[in-house]
């Protein structure tokens, strides 16, 4: 009798062992950068590989997929065209319908960014869906912002429980599975809500909180465009636009007027930065910021225009693609409870390898103008 209740308390020993066990492994713990196997260098064992298609749910590690997805080295050739991997030496594909998918442990209530980088192949409109229940977006990447053809792009959530399912699906939009988009490179950050300082009523106006930057790479990170409900990866800041994207620039690759981190205005006037802001109507404020070139060899005219309640001001630049900036102000009178600050570059600007760029913003503040400068203000 003692042997059968130590053979059943064993048992259930070892069962609470491999339920553990199992757990540990289906959620990572989160820290901020490249996700487990994020680059997709542990490969497939070769068992489980048809070719190129994978074989198999689990094949790859740390992650769960579905539907058709084929494992791609650097420098493998689809006809004529040349598939290039951005980092490493290999990245995924995903076919119609196909799907990759990793749980990770997160701190419920807090928001994260996720960035990844991307590239479309032989289909023109592609698009990759990204969800993590209850939030999904479809983010449009058939714009090409790099002459590699490789983007990275950002998407943000509020973690809603403590265990979260990050999944990149491709809706599909060709019958051939073969033109799917390739993915690699998928990282995460923990995101700090932006807090206005008494010098300054809008959040982030620095950019310095945004999406996670691969220290590798020279790109920058698009932001997409978003609806007004979703978080933006930049928040406060929302981007509006149908399909394309504005561009998070670091110090560390570009020429940056303040701190670290700034705006590059890519698709010249199809997109538009914007913040919402509480203001007082009647009251005078002051909107400043900082407008030039991102010293990335986008040389031409530039101009970016900034729009508050009735008033907007243009602030034209002269870029040599070597960095640089001026200031601009705006003066307004706010006419209802909520004003909505936008900046929108108001000309199209090409590199000399045919990639889209365009002015940067940075150091962005708005004050309510004091009572004394008020009257000289509206004198």
């Amino acid at each position: 009798m003692g042997s059968g209740r130590e053979m059943v308390h064993g048992n259930r020993r070892t069962a609470l062992f491999l339920v553990v066990c199992v757990a540990a492994r289906a959620a990572s713990a989160i820290q901020d950068g490249l996700l487990p196997n994020g680059n997709f260098e542990e490969a497939p064992n070769k068992s489980k590989l048809n070719g190129t298609k994978v074989m198999g749910r689990y094949a790859i590690p740390h992650w769960e997929i579905s539907g058709f997805v084929e494992y791609i080295g650097s420098g493998q050739k689809q006809g004529d065209m040349l598939l290039p991997v951005p980092e490493g030496a290999y990245a995924l594909r995903l076919g119609n319908e196909a799907s990759i998918q990793q749980k990770l442990s997160v701190t419920e209530g807090m928001h994260y960014s996720i960035t990844f980088s991307a590239a479309r192949t032989c289909a023109q409109a592609e698009e990759l869906n990204v969800t993590v229940a209850p939030e999904s977006d479809v983010l449009p990447i058939q714009t090409v912002y790099t002459s590699s053809g490789w983007d990275s792009y950002s998407w943000a959530f509020k973690a809603t429980s403590s265990v979260v399912s990050l999944i990149v699906h491709n809706p599909g939009v060709t019958e051939d599975a073969a033109c799917g988009p390739l993915i690699d490179l998928l990282a995460i950050k923990t995101l700090q809500p932006p807090q206005r300082t008494k010098n300054n009523l809008l959040k982030n106006g620095d950019f310095e909180e945004g999406p996670y930057i691969f220290p590798n790479t020279s790109c920058g990170v698009l932001v997409p465009p978003m609806d007004e409900d979703d978080y933006s990866p930049l928040s406060p800041w929302m981007i509006l636009s149908s399909t394309k994207s504005v561009k998070y620039v670091d110090a560390a690759h570009y020429a940056v007027p303040h701190y670290s981190r700034a705006v590059e205005l890519v698709s010249g006037m199809e997109t538009a930065l914007v913040q919402d802001v509480s203001t007082v109507p009647g009251r005078p404020y002051r909107l400043e910021f900082s407008a030039g070139d991102a010293g990335n060899g986008c040389v031409g005219s530039m101009s970016v225009q900034a729009y508050a309640a009735r008033a907007s001001v243009k602030v034209p630049y002269q870029s040599q693609g070597k960095g640089g900036y001026k200031r601009g102000v705006l003066d307004f009178t706010a006419i209802a409870n909520q004003t909505r600050v936008v900046f929108v570059s108001m000309a199209y600007t090409m590199k000399p390898d045919g990639t889209l760029c365009g002015p940067i913003i940075d150091d962005a503040s708005l004050v309510a103008v004091q009572n004394h400068a008020a009257r000289r203000f509206l004198l």
